[in-house]
């Protein structure tokens, strides 16, 4: 079993610590293996990221992501960049405050308010666990109990318990 899994946006919104944790979740607390690769415009926020996460239940042998199974979508710039991706991708989750889809493409997307959600509980910046949240729920890749032990163990303390909110949230959207 080989799984590609691209998150795309832009700086500033936690993409690439959504990688870190689905590939942490994976590596240290299930049998399977994964790599994690990552790009970013010369901007620290504000430009384009991208973050390519590969689980497979034997090694690796090469982390790049051609087609992802798997996309995830925060800005409207990360659909235009990888429309062939989500017509070909299993799973769709975007965030429907910040993504306009049409056609076949929105059809077969879950476009959940991540970000919405996230501001709900008071900051912004945990939309990316309310998206690893309904992920691993839409998903089936990575157990619960994994995923939550990567959130807890990838976050800063001071912001643990808000993390682990904002993934529950997102297991429940």
């Amino acid at each position: 079993m080989r799984k590609e899994v691209r998150f795309a946006g832009f700086g500033g919104q936690g993409v690439i610590l959504a990688a870190y944790v689905l590939g942490r979740a994976v590596s240290m607390h299930t049998p399977m293996h994964a790599t994690m690769t990552q790009s970013y415009g010369p901007e620290s926020r504000g430009g384009a990221c991208e973050a390519d996460v590969v689980v497979s239940d034997h090694e690796v042998d090469t982390p790049e992501v051609e087609r992802p199974d798997i996309l995830v979508l925060f800005s409207q710039e990360a659909v235009a960049k990888n429309l062939e991706n989500v017509r070909s991708a299993s799973l769709v989750l975007s965030d429907v405050d910040l993504v306009r889809l049409d056609g076949e493409v929105a059809r077969k997307a879950v476009s959940l308010p991540f970000t919405r959600t996230a501001d709900a509980l008071g900051r912004r910046i945990v939309a990316n666990m309310v998206m690893l949240g309904a992920l691993t729920r839409a998903s089936g890749l990575v157990p619960r109990e994994a995923m939550e032990a990567a959130v807890a163990e990838s976050v800063k303390p001071s912001t643990r318990e808000l993390n682990l909110k904002a993934f529950d949230a997102g297991i429940r959207l």
